[in-house]
């Protein structure tokens, strides 16, 4: 029997992570046969670098899929079987600012944490919810898969808010999981794990190999866990870990070294943004080599590592019903029994042709992270409501909410000069 063929819409393709994804799959070429890509972008310069790239990797793997180019929405979406959003509104300028405005404030202005996270946030989901809402009229069974941070938030907003099928996805649990695993005895024959969070607020609270929960015994004596390349790697010391029982992904160092976090991007000589776009003008001018027809390993110094893996991965789950184990973000039913059925939270789901079924984590009782979680989703769906509505007051409560912010002359502050800077990009926001 053959195998379905798929059409697989990438928007924001011009980013230069896309090369990560066409390798994913190259690399699952024999059991996913991608009928058409649909690449969709409004920077056509860019689109058309990574457009050509794409044709020299599918010819260099027999790939014979085609490739279309377009800057229509509509032409990407229509009879579609998977949607994979990464676009950055604003582009790497609106994350730049999104760094350096709220450290005059002493604060956070981390791209998916914080201030930065929260202005992001407001720019993405009017934009990703016309993509969803353009799929519901002209692929209305497709998936919507988003890697556009901050994918928890963009991902409260879609499932809560349209009919479409749609997961928010990460590479930080899939890093997590590897970095445990790299620590497991040798010759480990079954591994398992507990996973409890939200994206980018998540911790592995339990280790089993062979059956044996080795969690305190061996995993946490091992703590420095590889940092995402995109925040600044910390060591958790024993009683941090003992404390609050979990592994957390680095992330958390914004929550848990606050202070330290924020003197050391005051003192950093360039943010991250500003480092990533230099990253991303060197890595057009690679992609640009008419004898270039692989992914680039420079390209893992972006951030993206096992984007790749995660995304195409859950493709093949669901095409080739695979019942395999996956961390995304999907709505909670149950899942997490202190957390509200319509919360997106970040759990583990089996994945199959049926779709996509949270895993219910049982007896948790960790008081630390239930409470965490709980304020950062009210903080998170107040983003929702203030990002779907433009309204300024819920805008400021959200800020209020947040644990990384919480003061209202810096809260106030920070969003009055930061809905001006970005005003072009929020028309809900307009008085």
């Amino acid at each position: 029997m053959d195998k379905k063929k798929i059409k697989v819409t990438v928007i924001g393709a011009g980013s230069t992570y896309t090369p990560e994804l066409i390798n994913g799959f190259v690399s699952r070429k024999n059991v996913l046969e991608v009928e058409s890509f649909c690449f969709m972008d409004i920077n056509e310069e860019k689109l058309e670098i990574i457009g050509e790239l794409t044709k020299r990797m599918l010819q260099a793997n027999q790939m014979k899929c085609q490739l279309v180019l377009t800057n229509n929405l509509e032409e990407a979406i229509e009879g579609a079987d998977y949607v994979l959003a990464q676009i950055r509104v604003g582009m790497l300028d609106a994350r730049i600012k999104d760094e350096k405005i709220p450290l005059k404030y002493h604060l956070l202005g981390q791209e998916t944490t914080g201030v930065g996270g929260f202005m992001k946030a407001l720019r993405t989901i009017p934009v990703v919810m016309n993509i969803a809402k353009t799929m519901e009229r002209l692929a209305p069974n497709a998936w919507l898969i988003n890697f556009s941070n901050p994918a928890g938030i963009v991902a409260d907003a879609v499932i809560n808010h349209t009919n479409i099928k749609m997961m928010g996805l990460c590479n930080g649990p899939i890093n997590m999981i590897n970095g445990v695993k790299a620590r497991l005895p040798e010759g480990t024959k079954e591994f398992d794990y507990d996973f409890v969070g939200l994206n980018h607020l998540c911790w592995i609270t339990g280790v089993y190999a062979d059956g044996k929960n080795l969690f305190d015994e061996y995993v946490m004596a091992n703590t420095n866990l590889d940092a995402l390349k995109n925040n600044h790697a910390v060591v958790y010391d024993q009683e941090l870990l003992r404390a609050t029982k979990g592994l957390p992904i680095s992330y958390l160092n914004y929550y848990y070294f606050r202070e330290d976090q924020i003197k050391k991007c005051i003192n950093a000589e360039k943010t991250r943004g500003e480092i990533c776009l230099e990253m991303e003008k060197h890595l057009l001018e690679v992609y640009k080599d008419k004898a270039l027809s692989e992914k680039p390993s420079i390209l893992d110094e972006r951030g993206g590592s096992l984007y790749s893996e995660a995304a195409v991965s859950l493709i093949d789950a669901i095409e080739n019903d695979k019942n395999e184990i996956h961390i995304v973000d999907v709505k909670n039913n149950g899942a997490y029994s202190f957390m509200d059925d319509n919360d997106v939270v970040e759990v583990k789901c089996l994945v199959n042709k049926e779709g996509v079924t949270p895993i219910p984590l049982k007896d948790f009782n960790n008081k630390h992270i239930i409470s965490l979680m709980r304020a950062v989703k009210t903080y998170e769906k107040l983003t929702v409501e203030a990002a779907l509505t433009g309204n300024y007051d819920t805008a400021l409560v959200a800020l209020l909410s947040h644990p990384l912010v919480g003061d209202y002359t810096k809260a106030k502050g920070v969003l009055d000069e930061m809905l001006e800077v970005n005003r072009d990009f929020l028309p809900l926001f307009q008085r």
